[in-house]
């Protein structure tokens, strides 16, 4: 869960931050060039080519250095055996409580059943194991808690940055406000791990479910402020101070939201099933990611219909449309007006989603907890039965 962290980090700060900042012709010409440019060092569509020529290098690099076995053993399950020898049965595999090399006891696998050969399983068997993995009730029962546990920070989480970029901050600086944030980015996996690495990793993500739910009522606040902060906002200059709050408040958000990534990442590597763990993490880590993306989608469709808009005149500022459809009308700039939001979408959103976060913290919170208290062979798939000779 760690490393998933920084990685993800690390990919975010490159694809985000680095491609932003070197897009922007403000900050190229600023920082990186003697003589200034309309436009960026570089563009999406470079940007995008210069990556996807990493990952065909790397990913062949790793084909044709790395080396896998074509066979592997696969242990039967013998629940007899291991409680006779007072050992503990942990999917298939048979275990007994040793004496370790500092005197204290721990468990070490031991080869108590007869071991057969079973060939790497293919395309078509590691689609059965998902179906397999999907079929298992506590999987069904955590894919549902998890599905629905983002909607209630939906919108701080994909609304907050546009807005801000809407009323006047250059979308560059926002995303070079991140970097200060980096070094904590990377260090909180690694605080938040001695805290996940036990049995019950969950608590801490429900530790910091309430305060990422009410951060919402602080970006709330962070979007009304910016916009309230006068002509000056218009051409993007914002006072020092402004950006010293922006970067505090996602100081504190990212505990909140890497308490609950890294509990989560904690978790499915706990559950899953070690025969067929990069199967069963990759299907929870898609479904947890699935998790973060649909309610932003979501929120992000309904935000314009929600939000009334009306075209004013730049120069005397009457009324010249009372229906502005979004923000850069074109209708809107073609008669020399500018679009005034009138109602803002925004904040019934957040509302709405915050309700509903708690609604789920009533009806699906301990649910969620109670998955911990069940053993790991409950997680587990069924054994796989013995070839007959």
């Amino acid at each position: 869960s760690t490393c998933n962290s920084v990685g993800q980090t690390a990919g975010y700060f490159l694809g985000n931050v680095v491609f932003l900042a070197l897009e922007s012709a403000d900050f190229c010409n600023k920082y990186l060039r003697y003589q200034p440019q309309s436009y960026g060092i570089v563009t999406l569509d470079t940007f995008l080519v210069f990556w996807g020529f990493v990952f065909l290098v790397t990913t062949s690099l790793v084909w044709a250095l790395k080396s896998e076995k074509k066979e592997y053993l696969v242990m039967r399950r013998q629940s007899t055996d291991n409680e006779e020898h007072g050992g503990k049965d942990d999917g298939g595999v048979a275990t007994r409580l040793l004496p370790g090399g500092n005197g204290e006891q721990e468990w070490t696998t031991e080869e108590y059943a007869p071991l057969e050969e079973t060939e790497v399983p293919g395309i078509l068997a590691a689609y059965r194991q998902l179906i397999c993995i999907l079929k298992l009730h506590n999987i069904q029962v955590y894919i549902l808690c998890i599905l629905l546990c983002k909607i209630g920070s939906a919108t701080a989480d994909a609304l907050t940055g546009l807005k801000l970029i809407e009323y006047g901050v250059a979308k560059e600086k926002l995303a070079l406000l991140g970097v200060p944030v980096v070094p904590l980015q990377i260090l909180l996996p690694i605080i938040i791990s001695k805290y996940t690495a036990g049995p019950r990793p969950l608590s801490v993500f429900m530790n910091a479910y309430v305060p990422r739910l009410l951060f919402g009522l602080v970006f709330s606040w962070l979007v009304w402020w910016t916009r309230s902060l006068g002509p000056q906002h218009g051409t993007g200059i914002f006072p020092g101070y402004y950006y010293g709050v922006v970067v505090l408040i996602y100081a504190l958000h990212q505990v909140a939201v890497f308490s609950m990534f890294v509990a989560t990442m904690a978790w499915h590597s706990r559950i899953s099933d070690p025969r067929v763990g990069g199967t069963y993490m990759t299907l929870l880590n898609t479904i947890s990611n699935l998790a973060h993306n649909w309610p932003g989608m979501v929120v992000m469709w309904f935000v314009d219909m929600l939000t009334k808009r009306e075209c004013h005149s730049k120069a005397s500022g009457a009324l010249l449309d009372p229906a502005c459809p979004t923000a850069n009308s074109e209708a809107c700039k073609a008669a020399n007006g500018t679009c005034v939001v009138v109602t803002e979408g925004y904040y019934y959103e957040m509302v709405f989603c915050m309700v509903l976060g708690f609604v789920w913290l009533y009806y699906f919170g301990k649910k969620l907890l109670s998955l911990q208290e069940l053993s790991l062979d409950s997680w587990r798939l069924p054994a796989p039965t013995s070839r007959s000779s």
